[in-house]
């Protein structure tokens, strides 16, 4: 969308590169040619772009690039720059980052915005600063409200037509939006028994498209799937409170419900070894584990989910597997 946009603004696109595994652009300012750096190895569409558009193709990284450019730009760019490269652009070089920062900063945005259910996010262009990521002066922001029930790749889709925009304008306005750049300031797998029913919701609508939520149950790791969001169920004693992680078979939804911070969730799946229905999970797993008169082996049945930072390591995990 980046590319695109600067392209039918006519922003003196002229060139792209082709390196690694993420994509840049280098606008260019002052009449000065602009490069493009884009995947030989990523989606095939960013060189087909390039040849459609008789933009050259170079490798990455560039040998040399003093004296040819302004200002670079890199969008969902997974490598640090070195200071010497930066160095190298009159005006350094802009990041393109879909979430308000310092709020979210790091690999993942789109899907914590959706997670921890933010009513606002936006586009924020930065400068980009050597050694660390997502932490450089803030150049111009926009925001967006998020639509109630939106998932990960509708605002994903919505914040790349945003920021594709934010960006022509920055570039326009450049020498002005570098002069009044102010600098970010320093505020900077979910747990049952933290995690209220519409957090867990929220983590769904993020991720669960692309990414099974997942738990460990006996020391193994499962795959929650198919899943019905708040389940009312009532336990034999009313008085007493099911610990957070506990698992219900319900027979007549064929639902297992997972008690958490506010209340259960349901799932109607879960992966296993191979994929089960709940109540396949149910009459071979979990009904054995329940009818045991050990208060080990019940506490041991709990769904458990490890503190902390497991949610973006698990996704990088994931998303390559």
């Amino acid at each position: 969308m980046t590319l695109e946009t600067c392209r039918s603004e006519r922003s003196r696109c002229q060139d792209v590169a082709a390196g690694q595994d993420r994509g840049a652009a280098l606008p260019a300012g002052r009449g000065r040619p602009a490069a493009h750096r884009f995947s030989s190895s990523g989606p095939p569409w960013r060189l087909l772009f390039a040849l459609q558009n008789q933009l050259p193709v170079h490798s990455w990284p560039p040998h040399s690039v003093d004296g040819q450019f302004d200002v670079g730009v890199v969008v969902s760019f997974g490598c640090l720059l070195p200071e010497k490269l930066i160095n190298k652009f009159p005006h350094g070089i802009l990041n393109v980052h879909p979430s308000l920062l310092p709020r979210w900063r790091g690999p993942a945005p789109i899907f914590h915005t959706i997670m921890h259910g933010d009513a606002v996010t936006g586009v924020s262009i930065i400068q980009i600063r050597p050694h660390r990521f997502d932490v450089g002066p803030l150049l111009q922001q926009e925001l967006h409200q998020v639509p109630e029930g939106c998932t990960a790749d509708q605002l994903e889709a919505a914040l790349s037509s945003k920021g594709a925009h934010l960006l022509v304008d920055t570039l326009r306005t450049l020498s002005e939006r570098i002069a009044h750049k102010r600098e970010q300031s320093q505020s900077g797998e979910h747990l049952w028994e933290e995690q209220t029913c519409d957090q867990i919701s929220c983590l769904h609508c993020a991720i669960g498209s692309r990414i099974p939520l997942r738990t460990t149950w006996m020391g193994r790791t499962i795959k929650l799937l198919d899943f019905v969001g708040r389940c009312h169920i009532s336990l034999l004693d009313e008085r007493s409170r099911a610990a957070p992680g506990s698992v219900s078979y319900q027979k007549e939804s064929d639902t297992l419900a997972v008690s958490c911070k506010d209340g259960w969730v349901g799932f109607r799946s879960v992966v296993l070894k191979k994929r089960l229905t709940a109540g396949d999970f149910y009459n071979g797993y979990l009904h054995q584990t329940l009818h045991r008169k050990s208060a080990c082996d019940i506490t041991r049945a709990l769904f458990i989910t490890r503190k902390h930072g497991g949610d973006t390591k698990d996704m990088r995990e994931n998303s390559t597997s």
